[in-house]
């Protein structure tokens, strides 16, 4: 799914408009019904209804919205705020139709402002402004947030919260942003939706399918993507009957200092479900024991040390190497780690303590392989390219430093993103909150690792990858409970999110 800026969804508008074709206002009235269905699933008639209309298109959808709820029986009261006389063509056209349906219905305010009274019965209809808002709200408009804001009342938002921004909200007044209990947003979602510190503003999220032109959104170029389970299926690479082990794939996993070996056994264990054909895991001599138990499976090459990683290995052998996971960050190990990154070949997938080794080393960074893939959370992020004040900040930072390496950055989160090459970055659709538990990581670098041993192209790996890891988590959720997840609850689901996919 395609994810548009502000001005590509002014774009979308215009060529529906041009293309289906239909009159602006028909198309308004459009998202009106799709709107005023949603609502009047959740509210019943009984329920006070106040609107508060700006003066652009997204007060003319609210007070669109105002009438057909006074159709449906809803005691209804929208005040228009035309402060600076200019409303849109299609807000004045709803002016007329909610007035002359019920004038008492309207109040347009254009100096003097009395707030009504907002009721923990109340409903909100905001409608204040839309997804072309470029500038934080100040003044009137922003004490009317806050009194919003203040009220017990419920609030619906109308495609996007009033005061928020449709991308980058970096230098926003977050105390002007409407907080919504209920956001339906037209058609698809916006950018500012995937951060979590957007989350509060939103509310519950419904997308509403107001038949924008399929044509318009295929031929419109997006840099951002959301992926789903249709975007899966067709970068499955499928076994051959007659494989064996040799055709599917030699990984090599080095992870794992003394005290932390579940980590080599967790990203192991991840890269055996993910279909590699062999696992070799590089641990410290002290782990010998708990990954001959844990991984049967597994080969184990020892290190010459008993507790740390502490020399680079040849990997002449290996299709893919996944490095990072509970190595520690000792000078010895930094060295080892940056000797084995710059002598490695194949595939790698670097992770954890590869990652802060690096932060820690940044003149490191230009002797990474090109096509390298890094997946930091954010914090490891932060270390790597500095503190950010946002999620769409360090977004960009992620952006430019695959650019920069010619690599592969995939920052972990509730909407992981993968920023690619090329600049262009995906989001990730599945996972959730149950998968905040240590672990975690080490897992989705098994997979990855484990698809890119399978013979899966370096996005395909990321983007199957990240979305298995969080599709198993998902299954886990639903089977065991969100609050009871762990690491590995993950990998024992990671069949069953193949065969949801596959079948």
């Amino acid at each position: 799914m395609k994810l548009f800026t502000s001005a590509q969804i002014h774009e979308l508008d215009k060529y529906t408009i041009e293309n289906e074709p239909i009159k602006s206002i028909d198309l308004m009235e459009r998202a009106a019904k799709a709107i005023t269905q949603a609502i009047t699933e959740v509210w019943g008639s009984q329920t006070p209804v106040i609107i508060f209309a700006g003066p652009g298109n997204n007060g003319g959808d609210a007070l669109a919205v105002g009438r057909m709820l006074c159709d449906k029986g809803y005691d209804v009261c929208a005040y228009l705020f035309n402060v600076s006389g200019s409303l849109s063509e299609d807000c004045i056209i709803n002016r007329k139709r909610l007035f002359d349906k019920k004038s008492k219905a309207l109040i347009e305010v254009t100096q003097e402002f009395e707030p009504p009274q907002l009721d923990a019965g109340t409903l909100v209809v905001d409608g204040l402004f839309g997804s072309g808002l470029n500038k934080p709200l100040a003044g009137g408009f922003a004490s009317l947030v806050k009194y919003i804001n203040a009220s017990p009342a419920q609030v619906v938002s109308i495609d996007i919260p009033s005061g928020l921004m449709t991308e980058d909200n970096t230098y926003n007044v977050r105390t002007n942003i409407i907080r919504a209990n209920l956001t339906l947003t037209l058609q698809l979602p916006k950018l500012s939706f995937l951060f979590p510190e957007n989350q509060m503003y939103i509310g519950r999220l419904k997308i509403l399918d107001i038949r924008l032109s399929k044509q318009g959104i295929d031929k419109i170029d997006a840099n951002y993507t959301l992926i789903e389970e249709n975007d899966i299926r067709p970068r499955l690479l499928h076994r051959d009957p007659f494989a064996h082990k040799g055709k599917m794939g030699n990984a090599l996993i080095i992870a794992g200092s003394y005290g932390m070996g579940g980590a080599s056994v967790l990203a192991t264990k991840a890269c055996l479900r993910a279909g590699a054909g062999k696992v070799t895991t590089h641990t410290p001599k002290r782990n010998s024991m708990l990954l001959q138990i844990s991984v049967p499976e597994a080969i184990i090459q020892f290190d010459r040390e008993e507790t740390i990683f502490s020399e680079a290995v040849d990997t002449e052998d290996f299709n893919a190497v996944g490095i990072g996971p509970g190595l520690g960050t000792s000078e010895q190990t930094a060295i080892a780690i940056i000797a084995q990154l710059r002598r490695t070949q194949c595939p790698v997938v670097a992770d954890a303590d590869a990652i802060n080794v690096i932060a820690n080393h940044r003149a490191w960074l230009q002797q990474l392989p090109k096509g390298i893939i890094m997946t930091p959370h954010p914090k490891e992020f932060d270390r790597l390219e500095g503190p950010s004040t946002d999620s769409y900040e360090r977004l960009m930072k992620a952006r430019d430093l695959a650019q920069r390496l010619h690599g592969y950055i995939l920052v972990k989160g509730h909407h992981t993103s993968l920023c690619l090459p090329d600049g262009h970055i995906m989001f990730n659709s599945t996972g959730n909150a149950g998968m905040a538990t240590a672990g975690s990581g080490d897992v989705l670098t098994g997979i990855i690792t484990g698809l890119l041993a399978r013979g899966y192209k370096h996005e395909d790996a990321c983007v199957v990858g990240m979305y298995l890891h969080g599709l198993a988590g998902d299954i886990a959720a639903r089977e065991l409970g969100i609050e009871s997840v762990i690491a590995s609850d993950l990998i024992k689901y990671i069949p069953q999110a193949f065969k949801r996919i596959n079948e």
